[in-house]
């Protein structure tokens, strides 16, 4: 048997090899450059084959990537309209610029909308026909052996005293036992393999669809909102209770799911020793919630990427912090404040701060009504000497320090106020006798008295509070299932190669039967040849080289051209 070869078919000598090698792929085929016709409709068509080519698609893709740099770098009105207004304040000229770009609301900005829907278009625009095509392929047959199988990229040839026929039955049984779509063509058998390359393709593209599709309805009818609770405190998911709240463009209140919670007990643990001293090893809240207004209750525990599920809605543990207990008297000893305040970790130890208010009931000794503000530093592990950061996260050796204010906190002026931060501009500080400010360390159960029969400040102990988000995401599902289609599909398209084989058998002028394979594939690869030859050599055991068939089969021809790794 002579060698598996490879060369270059001549398609001028034999327009046969360039209907054999029809149809190995379903993309589309280039038109000759040139201008299109005058006309609408020729440049109406014109336009919609660059739209609907590979080349444009993975332009659009390329830009829609871009476009979401900024999205992610610049501050986002309906995410952080603060720092939105911030920016705007700090940068003269690039606030207004950014604003007339859309750069503040990429993703719903008219730029970014029309790369979306090019790109959707694009991709309907190429999978369709070619699904179409591709369905037309599964339905038909290979097509039959070229006239001269040895222009082929893949040839192989030898005599043998076996029957055409019996040759080509072999052949065809072969072909279907190596999962090749075969069937007999004249005096040959033609095969076809890997059609899962342009399924793979097709998967693809329909998943980048799915995908686009299960984002943008994902933006649409989004909901995220975060609620800070205190232990023994509940939440009822309704668009009041939370502490900040943002959506879609189109969500609307009715598709919040109707649940409520309770927060028991939070519980944290840290690493004691080592190089990873102080780092979390658990959070976990306590929960008592029920679904709808009659549900009963029932009891879970949230953890960190562990969120309780209702519904579509997710409640996720994101945040954790301490809550000094405050009870503040008036100059007679009545209780005019008595309420744990949430302070904001400042850093991984817990370190917090905040600021507690008193807002009513409260009279100085002198009996005029006024407010009372306390700027609050909190250690969870103070470690005397260091009076600016807690050495340890966990409530070891709790300490709270206090700055006391008194005056006009600004809250009944109609502007907004954070309740961690202190308006100082109308509040005079408590001093001393010495005009010294009064400032003390508290420990619980230790009371601050403040100047001039004031008052006093009792620290009576601390609680802790845990942060939840509420999220809702519609399509995150198929938006998770069309990205594994599109690894797959990718993965599919790239490795599996579309190739078909003839197997030829006829007669020869001296009555001797004549074995032609022949293979193509899509691009130049070694497995086609590889592949006729490992063929070859199961179909050659069956029907052998006739005795005075010339050459030693070990012998290669001079004249060929050996594919690598194809030897037979």
């Amino acid at each position: 048997m002579s060698n598996t070869t490879s060369s270059t078919p001549a398609t001028s000598d034999d327009q046969e090899l360039g209907a054999a090698g029809s149809q190995l792929s379903t993309a589309p085929q280039e038109d000759a450059p040139g201008l299109p016709s005058l006309g609408v409709i020729g440049w109406a068509r014109w336009f919609w084959r660059q739209l609907t080519s590979m080349r444009v698609a993975l332009l659009l893709l390329f830009l829609l990537s871009l476009g979401a740099i900024p999205g992610s770098l610049i501050p986002q009105s309906g995410t952080d309209d603060t720092k939105v207004a911030d920016f705007m304040q700090r940068h003269s000229f690039l606030g207004p610029l950014y604003d007339k770009l859309g750069l503040f609301n990429v993703y719903s900005s008219v730029w970014f909308s029309a790369i979306y829907i090019l790109l959707f278009i694009s991709l309907i625009g190429c999978i369709v026909p070619r699904t179409w095509q591709f369905v037309g392929q599964l339905r038909g047959r290979p097509p039959g052996a070229p006239r001269r199988l040895n222009r082929l990229p893949a040839y192989t040839t030898w005599r043998t005293e076996a029957e055409p026929e019996q040759v080509r039955e072999a052949a065809l049984v072969l072909l279907k036992k190596r999962r090749f779509r075969a069937h007999p063509a004249g005096d040959a058998v033609a095969a076809e393999k890997g059609y899962l390359r342009e399924v793979g393709n097709l998967a693809f593209h329909i998943a980048l669809i799915v995908m686009l599709i299960s984002f943008a309805w994902g933006q649409l009818y989004k909901s995220e909102g975060n609620k800070l609770i205190l232990e023994g405190d509940g939440f009822s998911n309704t668009l009041t209770q939370y502490d900040d709240f943002k959506s879609g463009t189109l969500f609307d209140t009715a598709d919040l799911d109707p649940f409520s919670f309770t927060l028991d007990d939070f519980k944290g643990t840290y690493e004691p020793t080592g190089p990873n001293r102080g780092t979390p090893r658990t959070y976990e809240a306590d929960l008592d919630y029920s679904v709808g207004a009659y549900g009963k209750d029932k009891k879970t525990t949230i953890k960190v990427n562990e969120p309780l599920v209702v519904g579509d809605s997710k409640v996720y543990l994101t945040a954790h912090g301490y809550a000094p207990v405050i009870t503040v008297r008036d100059g007679k000893g009545d209780i005019v404040y008595s309420q744990p305040v949430a302070l904001l970790p400042l850093d991984s130890n817990v370190t917090s701060s905040g600021a507690i208010k008193v807002m009513d009931g409260y009279r100085n000794a002198k009996g005029v009504e006024e407010q009372l503000g306390f700027q609050a530093f909190f250690l969870p592990t103070y470690v005397p000497g260091n009076e600016i950061a807690s050495q340890f996260p966990a409530l070891d050796n709790p300490v709270l320090n206090l700055i006391g204010y008194h005056g006009d906190l600004g809250v009944n002026a109609g502007i907004p106020q954070s309740v961690y931060q202190l308006d100082k501009s109308h509040m005079k500080v408590f001093k001393d006798a010495k005009g010294k400010e009064v400032r003390e360390n508290l420990k619980p159960g230790e009371t601050m008295k403040l100047p001039n029969g004031a008052g006093s400040v009792t620290y009576e102990g601390t609680q802790e509070w845990a942060n939840f988000q509420v999220t809702r995401q519609p399509a995150s599902g198929w938006a998770l299932t069309g990205a594994t289609v599109a690894v797959f599909g990718l993965a599919g398209s790239l490795f599996i190669q579309r190739r078909r084989v003839w197997v030829r058998a006829v007669k020869g002028p001296d009555g001797v039967t004549v074995v032609e394979m022949g293979g193509l594939g899509r691009s130049e690869s070694a497995k086609v040849p590889e592949e006729l030859g490992d063929l070859a050599g199961i179909l050659y055991d069956q029907a052998p080289a006739a005795p005075d068939a010339g050459p030693d089969p070990e012998t290669p021809d001079p004249t060929a051209v050996p594919a690598e790794g194809a030897e037979k």
